[in-house]
């Protein structure tokens, strides 16, 4: 965990813009329809320089906000999501432009296919969010929001990253589709680029605890 709070130190140097996006289109994940959504936290690590907050909070504000997302995919399978919240920085108010710290945080997912009664990621996925450089946060979140607001823009934007992660994976390795094709082979699915003829689908990819960021 140290390792991981050092990690996010140094990515804390970069910034890209986050927001709140529920309102816009759904992306395509073929049959994927949430079915159990389990949050946890028993590793649950405060980082330097950080507001308090419990096991109980963070579960209630990631659970809804993978509620919130997830839900809107209307697939014909279930797939059941499994988030460890690892750590977290909640920033507190610093010196303006100096040392103004930022909020952070740290996450592991598991993908549950229910039909099959399996993982899909044989390891965890490790989600990394960080706040991004904002009219609302130059100064820094601890001097312009209160806890609950960092907890949820953190909490949406992981949100966000494991919908982008299972995106790729099924785009890349056919997660959620019946035949197990990558969904970029074929034909006016996501990139519309048409199968090659006669390509054998690829084997179930194990994914490893990639890092994602996305700053808040």
């Amino acid at each position: 965990m140290i390792r991981l709070f050092a990690l996010l130190g140094f990515f804390l140097l970069a910034a890209c813009a986050g927001s709140n996006d529920l309102d816009k289109e759904v992306p395509y994940m073929g049959n994927f329809r949430l079915g159990h959504n389990v949050v946890v936290a028993p590793n649950l690590t405060k980082g330097p320089a950080s507001r308090a907050a419990t096991k109980e909070e963070w579960i209630e504000a990631m659970t809804q906000a993978i509620t919130d997302r997830m839900g809107r995919h209307e697939g014909t399978r279930l797939y059941h999501l499994g988030v460890s919240v690892e750590g977290y920085v909640l920033a507190i108010p610093g010196v303006p432009l100096v040392a103004s710290p930022k909020s952070a945080l740290i996450l592991n997912v598991t993908v549950w296919d229910d039909a099959a009664g399996k993982k899909l990621n044989d390891k965890p996925h490790l989600v990394t969010v960080m706040e991004q450089v904002s009219g609302n946060t130059i100064l820094g979140s601890g001097l312009t929001q209160g806890k609950e607001v960092q907890m949820a823009n953190l909490s949406r934007n992981a949100a966000r990253l494991i919908e982008n992660w299972l995106n790729r994976q099924n785009d890349e390795f056919g997660w959620f589709e019946d035949d197990g094709r990558p969904a970029n082979e074929k034909i006016g699915l996501i990139s519309g680029r048409p199968a090659a003829a006669g390509a054998p689908a690829p084997a179930p990819a194990t994914a490893g605890a990639a890092e994602a960021t996305l700053d808040v």
